[in-house]
């Protein structure tokens, strides 16, 4: 079974779901409200609703004939997470990059 990152990522690719995640951004909404901003069937749409919500970055509660749909900020925040490792890694290579760089200018001078 994939991760948790793995699991958000994969939601994530499709732009479908990136906007359904946009737009619970700014709250909750049902299912039928959502849907309305894209052009295709309801059974497709919520197959992307259940994919979000396998993947943990979105919660559904069912309240009489309505579905609503909230975003999990703490998925959001754990994939957040994993980026802010990546780039602190990566910008620390280039700082070590950039001494070792400015070594070699200075050996290269005084040499």
């Amino acid at each position: 079974m994939p991760n948790k990152i793995d699991a958000a990522f994969a939601a994530l690719a499709d732009p479908t779901r990136r906007a359904v995640v946009e737009r619970l951004g700014e709250g909750p909404a049902s299912v039928s409200a959502l849907a309305a901003g894209f052009p295709m069937a309801m059974p497709s749409f919520l197959q992307h609703i259940r994919l979000l919500e396998g993947a943990g970055l979105v919660r559904t509660a069912k309240q009489g004939r309505v579905r609503t749909c909230t975003l999990e900020p703490l998925a959001l925040a754990a994939v957040e997470q994993w980026i802010v490792e990546r780039r602190r890694a990566t910008e620390a290579r280039y700082d070590r990059l950039a001494h070792f760089l400015d070594a070699q200018e200075k050996e290269k001078d005084h040499g």
